[in-house]
C-alpha cells in the first residue's frame, strides 16, 4: 500500500498535471516551472510518458479526496493482485471425474490474479478499480469489461472507473467529455451484457485519429484546466460515500 500526504495548493496541483502532460506529450516547457506546479508535476515526470494517464489520474483521485475534506492518511493506491477463486459450480460440471478431483484437491491454489492500473482502498477497504488508457475503443473496452468482471466477484460493492486521454468510442464521448455524455451505440450494447456500472472520463477534446498523433506538433490536443475540474467532479461524486470517518464507515 502507498499512502500519501496532503498535496497543498490543489490550483497549483492542477497547473503542475497540465504541465506535465504539455512536456511529456509534445516537450513544452512552460515558464517558471520550479516549484510553483506542485507535487502533482514532480510525480507524472517521474513516472514518464508510458504511465501518463495513470499518473494523471492518481493525482485526480488525491484532488478530488482533498476537495471531499478527506484525511489524506485514509487513502491509500495498492498494487496487491486480487484473487479471483474458481467458481464451485463449474467444478461440479465437470464430467471428467480424474480433473474434477485434481481441482477440488488442490481448490486453494484454483484461482487467477487480477488486477487493473489503480486499486484505490480506504481505511484498508477496496473502494474504487480504475483502468487508464491512452484511448479506448470498443474492442479494448471489452477487455476492460471483463477484468472489471472478475473483481466484482470477489468485491461486489466495489465502483469501476475507465479514464482514457482520447476516446475512439465514437459517440460524443469526445465531445462532452465528462459532461454526462450521452455515448454510443457500440458502447452501450457491449455494457448491456455486463453487471458493471462503467464510469468513463475522456480527458481530451476530438475524437482518436491514429494518422493524427497528438504528440506530434500540428496535432497537439490541449489538457485544460476545465476539464480536468470536470474529471474530478466525477472522481468526487464516486469517493463521496466514503468521506465519513473510519468508525462510521464500517
Amino acid at each position: 500500500m502507498i499512502k500519501f500526504t496532503s498535496t497543498g495548493n490543489l490550483e497549483n496541483e492542477i497547473k503542475g498535471i497540465i504541465a506535465a502532460y504539455n512536456r511529456l506529450v509534445l516537450g513544452i516547457e512552460k515558464e517558471a516551472l520550479s516549484g510553483e506546479t506542485g507535487r502533482a508535476y514532480g510525480g507524472i515526470i517521474r513516472a514518464g510518458k508510458g504511465k501518463l494517464v495513470e499518473s494523471i489520474t492518481r493525482e485526480m483521485i488525491l484532488i478530488a479526496w482533498q476537495l471531499l475534506g478527506g484525511d489524506p492518511q485514509r487513502i491509500e493506491f495498492s498494487t496487491k493482485k486480487v484473487k479471483v477463486p474458481i467458481k464451485r459450480d463449474y467444478i461440479e460440471k465437470i464430467k471428467d471425474h480424474e480433473v474434477k478431483n485434481y481441482l477440488l484437491k488442490n481448490i486453494n491454489k484454483c484461482y487467477y490474479s487480477q488486477k487493473n492500473d489503480l486499486h484505490v482502498y480506504i481505511d484498508g477497504k477496496f473502494v474504487l478499480a480504475v483502468e487508464c488508457k491512452s484511448y479506448t475503443e470498443d474492442a479494448m473496452l471489452k477487455r476492460v469489461l471483463v477484468d472489471f468482471t472478475l473483481l466484482k466477484q470477489v468485491h461486489p460493492n466495489l465502483k469501476f472507473l475507465l479514464v482514457q486521454l482520447e476516446s475512439q468510442l465514437g459517440g460524443d464521448y469526445s465531445i462532452k467529455l465528462c459532461n454526462h455524455p450521452l455515448g454510443s451505440f457500440p458502447t452501450h450494447t457491449l455494457l448491456s451484457y455486463f453487471d458493471i456500472e462503467l464510469n468513463i472520463i475522456t480527458l481530451l477534446k476530438g475524437e482518436r485519429d491514429v494518422k493524427r498523433p497528438i504528440h506530434k506538433k500540428e496535432f497537439f490536443k490541449p489538457l485544460t484546466k476545465e476539464s480536468l475540474e470536470s474529471a474530478i467532479e466525477v472522481i468526487k461524486g464516486l469517493l463521496a460515500d466514503f468521506v465519513q470517518t473510519q468508525r462510521d464507515f464500517f
